[in-house]
Formats: C-alpha cells, sequence, structure tokens
C-alpha cells in the first residue's frame, strides 16, 4: 500500500489502493503496556513500534492500515488507548523510486506544450504501487513526453494532477511542466475544474435528477471499501441526472461532481440503492447478489450480461478546466467505450 498522494479527485482521490489492492508489505502486533495508558493512538504507536514516526503512524491510520483486537479498522489518530489493548499495524512494502519509460499506447485526445489529455481505458492503472510496479499511465507518459516530465508532481508520479481507478475509464488531465502542475492543482484544490461521468447504474433513481450528499470516510468493516459515514469522514456531493432508462431494471446517469473523494461516485450511487453495474465493491444488493432485486426485471437469457460486467461501468466522459498557459476555458469530451456502449445498445434493443 503505497504512500498517499496530495490530490484529491472521485474516482479520483488517492487514498493508498488501486482497485483495492494492498500488496506487498509486514503486519506488526503491538499491546499497550501500561504506562502508555491513556495516551493518543498515534502517539502510543509511534513509540511502541521502532522506526515509525507520529507523522506515518498517522499516515497509516488514514489508509486504514490498522485494526485493533477485534479486527476493526481504526482511523483516529486521537483515540484513547488503554493497558492490554491490542492494535495490528500493516507496513507497506518500500515502492521503487524512479518509474521507467515503456512504450504503451496512448489516446491522446489532446496535447501541447503545457498539457495532455488523455482517454485512460479500463485496466490501467495510473501510477506504479505495490502491485503493479509497470504498465502504468506513468510508465507510458515517461515515454511519450520524455525528460520533460521530470520533478513534474513527484517522482513516482511525474505530471499526475489527478487519477481514475484502475477500472473506471475516460478522460485524464496531465501537466507537461511545473507552470501546468502548480495551476491544475489550484484548480482541483478550488474545485473549479468540472469533471462528468456516466455510468450505468442498477434500478432507476428518482427522482430522475437530483444532488447525493454524505460525508465519505473508510468503512470500518472493511479497510478496502469507502463508506458513506455519520461521524468523521469528509464532505462530499455528487449531482446526478439519469440520462435513460430501460424499464425498472437499469439506467444511464450522469454525474457530476462538486468535491473528488475516493470511490465518491461508487459510494453515493450505491448508498441511494443503484449501485454502479460491475462494480466489484459496492454492486452486490443487500442479498449479496450483483444487482439485486434490479436484476431480476432483466429477462433471465441475457442477465449475465450484466451481472457478469467485469468492470465498474463507469467513464469519465467530460473535463473542462482553464488553460494554465492561456486562462482559456477548454473542454474535452470522450465517448462511452466500447463496453458500456454494447451494454446500453442492447438494453435498446430488448
Amino acid at each position: 500500500m503505497p504512500e498517499r498522494t496530495e490530490f484529491d479527485d472521485d474516482e479520483d482521490e488517492y487514498t493508498g489502493t488501486e482497485n483495492g489492492e494492498t500488496g506487498e508489505g509486514t503486519r506488526q502486533r503491538w499491546t499497550v503496556p501500561d504506562d502508555a495508558g491513556g495516551q493518543r493512538l498515534d502517539k502510543a504507536l509511534a513509540t511502541g513500534l521502532p522506526g515509525l514516526s507520529r507523522s506515518r503512524v498517522q499516515a497509516l491510520l488514514e489508509q486504514g492500515c490498522v485494526q485493533d483486537g477485534t479486527g476493526r479498522t481504526v482511523t483516529d489518530p486521537s483515540m484513547k488507548v488503554k493497558p492490554g489493548q491490542t492494535f495490528d499495524v500493516f507496513i507497506p512494502e518500500a515502492e521503487p523510486a524512479q518509474p521507467e519509460a515503456q512504450d504503451i499506447p496512448l489516446d491522446v485526445v489532446y496535447e501541447d506544450e503545457d498539457v495532455l489529455v488523455i482517454d485512460k481505458p479500463a485496466g490501467m492503472v495510473v501510477h506504479p504501487a505495490a502491485g503493479n510496479p509497470d504498465g502504468t499511465l506513468v510508465n507510458a507518459l515517461l515515454a511519450h513526453c520524455g525528460d520533460s516530465l521530470s520533478g513534474i508532481g513527484g517522482v513516482r508520479r511525474p505530471g499526475i494532477v489527478h487519477r481514475l481507478d484502475k477500472d473506471t475509464s475516460g478522460l485524464m488531465v496531465v501537466a507537461k511542466n511545473d507552470r501546468a502542475h502548480h495551476a491544475l492543482t489550484e484548480q482541483f484544490s478550488g474545485r473549479t475544474l468540472s469533471r462528468t461521468y456516466q455510468a450505468l447504474v442498477w434500478g432507476v433513481p428518482s427522482p430522475r435528477e437530483g444532488r447525493i450528499e454524505g460525508n465519505i470516510g473508510r468503512s470500518s468493516s472493511d479497510r478496502k471499501k469507502m463508506a458513506v459515514v455519520t461521524g468523521g469522514g469528509k464532505h462530499a456531493a455528487t449531482r446526478y441526472r439519469v440520462v435513460r432508462s430501460f424499464g425498472t431494471a437499469l439506467a444511464l446517469v450522469e454525474c457530476t461532481l462538486e468535491t473528488g473523494r475516493t470511490h465518491q461516485i461508487r459510494v453515493h450511487m450505491a448508498h441511494i440503492g443503484h449501485p454502479i453495474v460491475g462494480d466489484p465493491l459496492y454492486g452486490k444488493g443487500r442479498a449479496g447478489r450483483a444487482g439485486g432485486k434490479h436484476a431480476s426485471a432483466l429477462p433471465e437469457p441475457d442477465r449475465e450480461r450484466f451481472v457478469g460486467f467485469p468492470r465498474q461501468a463507469l467513464h469519465a466522459v467530460g473535463l473542462t478546466f482553464r488553460h494554465p498557459a492561456t486562462g482559456e476555458t477548454v473542454r474535452f469530451q470522450a465517448p462511452l467505450p466500447t463496453d458500456i456502449k454494447d451494454l446500453s445498445d442492447f438494453l435498446e434493443s430488448l
């Protein structure tokens, strides 16, 4: 589980995993001694585990790498510990310092001396991490842009301003120089950069247009997942509208992000009872089946086409930002990829 980057952007905000993968690392079990009782958890762990600074412990807590003796994920650094309590800490393996250039084809939508806009395919990881050391967008960018990306945004993530999950496809903007990186980072931080997604979801949201608001934090039951939480987490808001509905079984929705949290669209759509088709983390209904009750509205011979869809049917279709050099507002669109479009066309034919 690599270290957290500073950039947030829904599918998008990076919290240390790519597609839920944790990679290699070590686990340490630590029991609170009598003289540490009443201390903050972050201070106690930093004192009790050699080689971990307090800031590193805080990052591990935020990434969901700490569990108590019951197996519950603990994320609150200020929690007071009690003598005899046990904690398991997962410490990720160190990553290679420098990605290598690899000649991997890119679908370039736009390019100039400042920015590069690409249509990322599903299945491509954005940057090297434990479990994905190469074959990433960063490896492809280093080959495509050459030495011009060196040092922009960090050694392991040169040019990267935001990210999409491994199995989310669509538009991304990459900075090609420091000026562009700084300007785009400010736009992401200020939420002035507009991102629009389309997703095929189970059921038909009602009302057909609305706003989903709910803080998102790491799930207390599964550290690979995020969830809408009642306490803590980060403010998150998503606007949606139904583009097309297919009976009562499925709908194509368009989502616009007001904030950018990890898995935001996936979590919010699942929260209102309309998870994204093919989503391996959030796509199952209460009965534990993909699509839940909505899948039963599909003709049985055709149901598996949707229940067995191999990735979340989520695509970043629109991207709008101020060009870092000219200040001009630029807009880009990317059509639905073949796999999602084929599902939509099939539904139209039913």
